[in-house]
Parts: structure tokens; sequence; C-alpha cells
């Protein structure tokens, strides 16, 4: 790809995909690769900028991770973040110790302005630390470019060799003009012009698509999901009926989606490919028949849609090469490259190994998921599907607590329509996930004067960023109360209706 590119070395970070967002958020593009990256390998990368990353390593411990001090050397632009400050000034003959005070949370630090690093930012502004070590003295050479009351080298630079680096967090919401900070770094330092762009990705992306492909056939599992939604368009926008769609319906998914997802990918659909929907909502409820552990939902629902994909797949025959939904995440996390040729006998993301496959494609795998939607986006995929919560691979399988049965998809669908239209109605913004679960809780009630034993609905909502933490979303006790009532009424089979207050950790964000 050629583009301007700006690297993130990680040194064990908790925030090493948000620094990449970030700069990608600037318009420029930003990998991540960890620090063990060899430097004939940046040096070939030809990066305008480096990042470091914070750590909770301490830098003067004998097994903490290091960097060549070659790579101070090669003129490319330096930012090092927290951990990443600390090895730039160790590794320079600077001095680094363990700080008289510990530094965690929002902190008012006093900025030299006449800073690259900050230019047009307050002279005071708020930003996260969350150090227990700190830089005693700045290597020679290097002037101190902020402080705080208890950090004497919040930031240091030596700009005639472009090396900068902050004992704070810019990359996170806490830092107020953090943003500001990494755009200077982009633009200011490195020169970056801002070239990544998603109409020019997705311009791109579709001729390269076409060139891979040339008349190959292509086969994609299609889920309805954010990911494999755009990845599908994409293809079909470069070789149109080339392309096979197979849209497995078990019967676990969202109220109307499955037949959402037709209208968009089906035959009077805008796209033009080969769409093959499989409703199988019988087979899967017959599997689960009898079965309440959540695992074990997982393992059977999985291992079925495997068997319905087989099925379709040797119908097809034939098939060059295999879409997967990758995303960066994806690929940040497994730590791991791909290889560029899959054979025939690999498991590729739980599909299945018996079709085999020339090469998986996966047009997706240098985006985050904000991006994947700004990319369906531009491809006119509607809003409904492109802003779409995250979904899990198991469905309402794993939304429903005990055994699932047909009546028990249908009242959690039902209830689940109702929340969400109730959420979109009230005009609820910045919910991470919210949704509609059936608690395997049977209760007595009264309704009509007649006395109900009915099923007790629980409403989840949560704030999350990485969806490793989150917590209870706060929303309005009226469209609560709203929302129950209409469960209540319009939906059979229940008779009470519970707001889950639970964070994660302990709980998780779904309800199994």
């Amino acid at each position: 790809m050629n583009k301007e590119l700006v690297i993130v070395l990680d040194f064990g970070g908790q925030y090493n995909q948000l620094i990449a967002r970030r700069v990608r958020e600037c318009n420029v593009y930003c990998e991540v690769h960890p620090y063990t990256l060899g430097i004939d390998k940046i040096k070939e990368m030809n990066p305008k900028g480096i990042i470091f990353t914070g750590g909770p390593n301490s830098v003067y411990a004998e097994e903490s991770p290091r960097y060549q001090k070659e790579i101070f050397e090669l003129g490319i632009p330096i930012l090092g973040i927290c951990y990443g400050s600390q090895l730039m000034a160790y590794t320079l003959g600077g001095t680094v110790e363990t700080a008289p005070v510990s530094e965690y949370g929002k902190t008012e630090v006093k900025v030299d302005t006449s800073s690259l690093l900050f230019d047009n930012v307050n002279e005071k502004t708020i930003c996260w630390m969350s150090h227990t070590d700190y830089i005693a003295k700045a290597p020679e050479g290097f002037r101190v470019s902020a402080t705080t009351p208890v950090c004497p080298v919040a930031a240091m630079e030596m700009p005639e060799k472009k090396l900068y680096a902050t004992q704070f967090h810019p990359e996170v919401l806490h830092t107020q003009e953090g943003v500001k900070m990494l755009s200077n770094f982009v633009y200011h330092v490195c020169g970056c012009s801002g070239d990544w762009k998603m109409s020019s990705f997705v311009e791109d992306t579709i001729r390269s698509l076409r060139e891979k492909v040339g008349d190959g056939k292509v086969l994609c599992a299609l889920s309805g999901g954010v990911d494999s939604s755009v990845a599908a368009v994409l293809l079909s926008k470069a070789i149109g009926k080339q392309l096979t769609c197979v849209f497995v319906d078990q019967g676990l998914l969202r109220k109307n989606e499955g037949d959402e997802v037709e209208a968009v990918f089906g035959p009077d659909g805008p796209y033009d490919l080969n769409f093959i929907r499989v409703n199988c909502q019988d087979r899967f409820y017959a599997k689960l028949a009898g079965v309440s552990e959540p695992e074990a939902k997982r393992k059977i629902i999985g291992e079925e849609f495997i068997r319905v994909f087989e099925e379709e797949a040797k119908k097809i025959g034939a098939v060059d090469f295999l879409v997967q939904g990758t995303i960066y995440p994806d690929v940040i996390e497994s730590g791991l490259g791909k290889s560029a040729v899959i054979k025939s006998h690999h498991n590729v993301g739980g599909l299945p190994d018996c079709v085999e496959f020339k090469e998986i494609i996966e047009p997706l795998r240098l985006l985050f998921k904000d991006e994947v939607r700004k990319a369906g986006r531009e491809l006119g995929i509607p809003e409904y599907l492109v802003s779409r919560q995250p979904f899990p691979g198991p469905g309402l399988g794993i939304r429903i607590v005990g055994e699932v049965t047909a009546e028990k998809v249908r009242i959690v669908q039902d209830a689940d329509f109702i929340y969400r239209e109730e959420s979109a109605k009230a005009g609820i913004e910045g919910l991470g996930q919210y949704f509609a679960a059936l608690t395997n809780m049977r209760s007595v009630g009264v309704m009509g004067d007649e006395r109900t034993y009915d099923y007790a609905v629980a409403l989840r909502a949560v704030n999350t960023t990485d969806f490793m933490t989150a917590e209870c979303s706060e929303i309005p006790f009226e469209v609560l109360q709203k929302v129950m009532n209409r469960i209540i009424n319009e939906v059979k089979g229940v008779n009470r209706v519970m707001y889950d207050l639970t964070s994660k950790p302990p709980g998780t964000i779904e309800f199994e």
C-alpha cells in the first residue's frame, strides 16, 4: 500500500490500538508492530514517524523490553509515550527512577507552547498520567517541554533530531487536547500530508481485488454483520457474479434480521452477486434441545453452522478464494501474521476444511471497527446495517438462559425489538451495546385479574470503548418504564422486566 505510514512499536501498553486509531483519525495511516520488529524492516517500511507505546515494566530492570540505540539515529521522528518516553531517556543517557510520588489519573500539566508538539495547546492542560517511574533527568541535548508539580519531565524533546516524549498519554480521551498533540506530531514533526482517506481506501481496494481475483470464483459466509457485509459489498463491486454469498439463517437472529439481510444482498437488492439463503431454524433448534450450558450451546451452534456451510459449499463446487472478515484488531491481538496462501485442510476462522481454496481474501484487515463502518457508508450500505451493534456469533442462543426453543426465541426477539425501537425513538446516544435477554426465571404475576406464571426479561445496556471493560448505561427511567410497559403488554409469555446494572468485570457484556 503506497501510503504515508506511522509505526506504533508496542512495548506492552494497553493503549496500543488506541494510539493507532487516534493517528488514523488525523487521516494518517498507522500500523501497530511488536517492539521486536527489526531495524532493517523499519528502514524497508520507510515510515514518516514512529511512536513508542507505554508498558508495565521499569526500563532499568534487566528483563524489560528495549530497542537498539540506532533507531534514534535514523532521522525518523519518534514520539515516546509513558514507558516509551522513559525508554528514550534511558537509552540516550538520561536518568529514570522510581518516582517519589506516583501519578494516576487526570493531572494538570504545564506545557511549553513554543514546542511543535504543543502548538495551539493551552499552557495548562489536563492530561492522563499513569506511572510509578519517572524521568528524573532528561538526556543531554534534550529540553524539558512540560512539567507537573511532582513530575519534572512530563515531556521532553530534541527538535533537531525530531525526538519527542511525553510521560502522559495523549491518546486517551481523558487527555483533553491529546488528539491535537498527536496531530501536531504527525503533521508538524513528521511532515505528513494526511492521505489516509476512506474514499481512496475503498477505490484502491476494489481495484486490487479485481486484479487479485481475475476470473476466479469467490465464496463468502455472510452473517449480515458489519464486517462480513462490508467485505461482501467490496467484493461485489469488484467482481460481481463471480462472488457467491451464503447466508445461514439459523433462527437465532434478531427480529426481521434475516429478511433485512436478504433485502440488501438478495436478488432484489442493489448488488450483483449470487446469494444463497439457507433457512435451517428447525435444524438448529433440534440440536439445541435439552442443552442449557452456555459453552455447550456455543459449540453446538458453531459446529452446526460449519456443517451447513460445508453442504452449501459442496453444491457450489470449485472455489478459488474464501472471504474472511478479519479486521485490524484481530490481527493485532493474534500477534501473528497470516500466510498468504491457505491450504485446503486449514480451519479458517471456524469455516469448513472441505473446500480447497487457493487463497483467503481479507479486504478489511487494515481497518478498525469504526473504519469498517465508514467504508460501509462509502459503499452505500444502509445505515441500519452499517451501524448495527456487535452481535455474538451464536446469536440469541446465548441471550436465552437455559434451553433454547422456538418459543423462547420469539419472546426475546420481540422484547429486544421493542427495547431497541424505544431507545431509538428517545434519541439515546453513546450506548456501547444494548439488548434484551431472556432469563430462565418464571414467576407469579397478575394480568387482567388472572394469575400468570411467565418469564422475566432482562434489559442490558453498557458503555464501552474496548469491550474488555464496561459500565452500566444510565438510561432515563421514563424510557425504561415505557419499554417495560410495551414488553409486558405486547410480548406473550413475559410478566416481569428487569434492568441489569452489572459492570464488566465482574459480569460479561453478554447475558449467558
